[in-house]
């Protein structure tokens, strides 16, 4: 009996031992970041884009995103907003083996009286994708998971360099 209550403890401090190194570790969940402003502007953007609509939900959780920059205390200016795909590797038939996906944000933030706040900054993401001709169909799906995926680490990037901001 006091060999099986030894065998219960060790195994409820070897569970109870990882828990309390995370939570001594400063560990914490990523959370939003903190904007110094209230109101946005996002002009430049082509229409459509996923990313213009994935940034102006990430902002509207915390402040006001106006269409006009005129009532904004921010503007952020897209100048390039684009994805694309090329081939980098082929096999020795000439069928396409990796396929490069890249995702390009260049931007800059102002005020709407023209002072810099971010200068022309540029965000650019690459991720290399196998291509298999025979599952063509699951591999567009992958290629669009992966965009989806950029797009947000983009967001995210951006949210941080916003957060950076001080007006006054």
């Amino acid at each position: 009996m006091w060999s099986s209550e030894t065998a219960l403890r060790r195994r409820q401090c070897l569970v109870a031992l990882p828990l309390l190194a995370l939570a001594g570790c400063g560990f914490e969940l990523r959370r939003a970041a903190d904007l110094q402003f209230q109101r946005i502007a996002l002009t430049g953007f082509p229409p459509r884009s996923p990313l213009a609509a994935e940034l102006r939900t990430v902002l509207e959780r915390t402040i006001e995103v106006k269409a006009s920059p005129d009532q904004a205390q921010v503007v952020l200016h897209a100048l390039s907003d684009e994805r694309t795909r090329r081939a980098v590797a082929f096999t020795a038939s000439g069928q396409v083996r990796d396929i490069q996906l890249r995702t390009r944000l260049v931007y800059r933030a102002q005020t709407p009286a023209q002072r810099e706040l971010i200068p022309d900054s540029e965000i650019l993401l690459i991720r290399e994708l196998s291509f298999v001709e025979s599952k063509a169909l699951g591999k567009e799906q992958e290629a669009q998971d992966l965009f989806r995926e950029m797009q947000s680490d983009i967001v995210l990037q951006v949210m941080l360099r916003l957060s950076a901001i001080r007006l006054a």
